[in-house]
C-alpha cells in the first residue's frame, strides 16, 4: 500500500526547499527603472525592436486572406472586421517592447547600455547600422569567391602532389590527369 502522508510530506519538503532555492534567484532577474530606461535607450539607439512592426498587420493580412479563402462573399466585412480587431490588439506592442528592455536589461549592465546607446547614436553607430547589412553581405560575397579558389587550389596541389607519388600499378586520383594551374 502507498502511503500517501509521506509521499505528501516528501513532496511539501521539496516545495519548500524549491521556494528557499528559487526566491532569490527570481529576484535577482528584478530589474530596476534605471535598468530600464537604459535598456529601451539602447533599443532605441540600434532598432533592436523595428522587425517587431510589421507582425501584428502580417498576421491580420494572413488571417483576411484565409477568412477570405473560406467565405469569398463577405470580403468587405471581413477585412473591416479583422482591421478593427487588429487595431484594437495594436496597443499590446508596448508589451513587447517591454519585454525588450527587460531582456536587454538582465543581458548589459546600465554603464554597457548607456555605452551601446552612446556609440549608436554617434555618426559611426549610424553609418554602422545602416551600411553594416551591406558590409556583411559583400564580405560574405567575397568569402565566396575566396573559398572557391582555394577549394580550386586545394583540390589542384594535392592531386598533383598525390598523383606523382601514387605507384604505376594504383589508379590515379580523379582529375590528376590534367594538369590544373593554381591561381595567380
Amino acid at each position: 500500500m502507498i502511503n500517501f502522508a509521506g509521499l505528501g510530506r516528501t513532496m511539501a519538503a521539496t516545495a519548500i526547499i524549491l521556494s528557499a532555492v528559487m526566491v532569490p534567484a527570481l529576484r535577482a532577474q528584478d530589474v530596476t527603472d534605471e535598468q530600464i530606461k537604459a535598456a529601451r535607450a539602447a533599443i532605441a539607439a540600434i532598432n533592436a525592436t523595428n522587425g517587431f512592426d510589421n507582425i501584428l498587420p502580417n498576421l491580420a493580412a494572413r488571417l483576411k486572406t484565409n477568412l477570405i479563402q473560406s467565405s469569398p462573399n463577405y470580403e468587405e466585412l471581413i477585412s473591416k472586421t479583422v482591421d478593427d480587431k487588429a487595431l484594437e490588439l495594436a496597443a499590446r506592442r508596448a508589451d513587447l517592447e517591454k519585454e525588450a528592455a527587460t531582456i536587454y536589461a538582465k543581458t548589459f549592465t546600465v554603464d554597457q547600455l548607456n555605452a551601446i546607446t552612446t556609440f549608436y547614436t554617434s555618426d559611426a553607430g549610424k553609418k554602422l547600422l545602416n551600411d553594416g547589412p551591406i558590409a556583411s553581405r559583400e564580405m560574405i560575397k567575397a568569402a565566396d569567391i575566396w573559398a572557391a579558389g582555394i577549394s580550386r587550389d586545394l583540390n589542384a596541389a594535392a592531386t598533383k602532389e598525390l598523383g606523382a607519388t601514387l605507384t604505376a600499378d594504383q589508379q590515379p586520383l580523379p582529375g590528376t590527369e590534367t594538369e590544373v594551374k593554381p591561381a595567380q
